[in-house]
């Protein structure tokens, strides 16, 4: 993993968008990349119960429009929308708070697929304290996992806890974690708002 971080680091696009939901102020967290894959592989390693814990976690639940589901450890909620090979949106529900996710996929050529994950959340006291990279970071570490996967399916999956406490996690995390806070500040957070989340991020997944 160690000599893949940069060109994993380089692949993401971030944006942060700030809008409303349901009336409230909310913030979008969007993580865009490109895949050497069919368009078919990569929609069957998001949405297969089976394939998703190969990469990311065990999960179980109905998966179908109305349908629950439920990750290992992690967060539950509704399928609330799905469009084969291009379009899945859910609730998160984790530790009592209520969020959004929409991933969508982009077949423009022969050459693979375009995947676009975003994180919408409310405004709160957690966001103003760590910002867009909460959400960011954990969700570029699993598509280092999903990379990973679609890539070389038979490996064994990546031990995130691992690879975070290497050297090279730690370099991830950081560059990631900085990253976010450059993608914040486009939409009007100041610069020492997000550098100074960035920094409690860092800080929060390297446990330091």
């Amino acid at each position: 993993m160690a000599q893949h971080v940069d060109s994993h680091l380089s692949a993401i696009k971030r944006h942060v968008h700030l809008v409303e939901r349901d009336g409230k102020s909310a913030a979008t967290v969007q993580l865009s990349r490109h895949f050497d894959v069919a368009s078919q592989t990569l929609w069957h390693a998001i949405t297969s119960q089976e394939e998703i814990s190969k990469w990311f976690a065990p999960v179980s639940g109905d998966f179908k429009v109305g349908g629950s589901y439920a990750i290992e450890g992690n967060a539950s909620g509704v399928i609330e929308a799905c469009e084969p090979l291009a379009h899945v949106a859910l609730t998160w529900e984790f530790a009592g708070d209520v969020s959004w996710v929409d991933l969508r996929l982009n077949n423009g050529s022969h050459s693979g697929s375009s995947f676009d994950l975003c994180h919408t959340s409310l405004l709160s006291p957690h966001w103003a304290q760590y910002g867009a990279g909460a959400t960011g970071v954990g969700w570029e570490l699993s598509f280092v996992g999903l990379y990973q996967y679609l890539v070389h399916p038979n490996d064994a999956k990546i031990d995130e806890e691992a690879f975070v406490a290497s050297d090279a996690g730690k370099q991830f995390v950081r560059s990631s974690s900085q990253g976010w806070a450059e993608a914040s500040i486009l939409p009007g957070t100041t610069a020492e708002a997000a550098l100074d989340a960035a920094k409690r991020t860092t800080s929060f997944y390297l446990g330091v």
